[in-house]
């Protein structure tokens, strides 16, 4: 994997700086909370699985810097500000608020340990939470990768790529996975208006795992398609419903 977009490295949360790409690969790197909830909030890093991923390592950098709290009541007051500061940054992020409740029960299973003992703990979580995520992407990418044939053009819309995620990807997870498994594939980008994630983020990522890619406007999609140029369309999925339809944007 040629990048990470968030990692856990000497006590800090590096974060690949979304906002500098194409032009630019800088890392972040956040040493307290406040400077995670930034990040988070500035789009520093964005995409549903790195925002969460990004959240549970902001607890944790919360809880080494409140490590020395006298009682462990203290440090519980002072970790529900973390929270609160961290779920303040992104109020619709579903996967924020999952991260920092499954990171509240951790530190709730363990209310005997002493503070520093449960800062130690909730590294451990976030460091858990990175990996499961790079893991459950690279199943997922292994579960679609048969469904798209050797020489396929796939088209995909926005980023669900590694730079959504700790780094491999979910729509992208399964090019990845198809060309690791040998295939010939190309991928045709949309833009993405209006924040440019296709021609930005999409085309860049690609680029640099060495896949090739067209960029097009977001208005020449259906003409891609009706002229046949397309064998498949991978988009990450705001919302599914019951039925299997699934919205991106539009």
């Amino acid at each position: 994997m040629p990048f990470r977009t968030i990692e856990w490295k000497d006590g800090a949360a590096v974060i690949l700086d979304q906002r500098k790409l194409p032009s630019e690969e800088v890392y972040v790197r956040c040493e307290t909370h406040a400077e995670v909830a930034e990040a988070i909030k500035g789009m520093t890093i964005r995409g549903a699985p790195a925002i969460g991923i990004a959240a549970a390592m902001g607890f944790a950098l919360g809880a080494a810097e409140n490590r020395n709290a006298a009682t462990k009541d203290e440090f519980a007051r002072r970790m529900a500000e973390v929270r609160k500061t961290l779920e303040q940054t992104r109020p619709t992020a579903v996967n924020l608020f999952w991260a920092t409740e499954r990171m509240a029960r951790a530190m709730k299973n363990r209310s005997d340990s002493s503070p520093d003992e449960t800062a130690a703990i909730l590294r451990d979580e976030a460091v858990a939470i990175c990996n499961e995520d790079l893991q459950v992407c690279r199943e997922l990418g292994k579960a679609g990768a048969p469904l798209i044939k050797d020489g396929a053009t796939v088209m995909t819309h926005c980023n669900a790529g590694g730079l959504a995620t700790a780094g491999y990807g979910t729509a992208l997870g399964v090019v990845r996975a198809a060309r690791d498994a040998g295939k010939a594939v190309r991928v045709i980008s949309s833009e993405t208006r209006p924040l440019l994630q296709g021609a930005r983020l999409t085309a860049w990522e690609l680029c640099d795992d060495g896949i090739p890619v067209t960029l097009i406007t977001d208005t020449a999609a259906g003409h891609m398609m009706k002229s046949g140029g397309v064998d498949a369309v991978i988009v990450g999925a705001d919302r599914i419903a019951a039925n299997g339809d699934v919205a991106n944007k539009i």
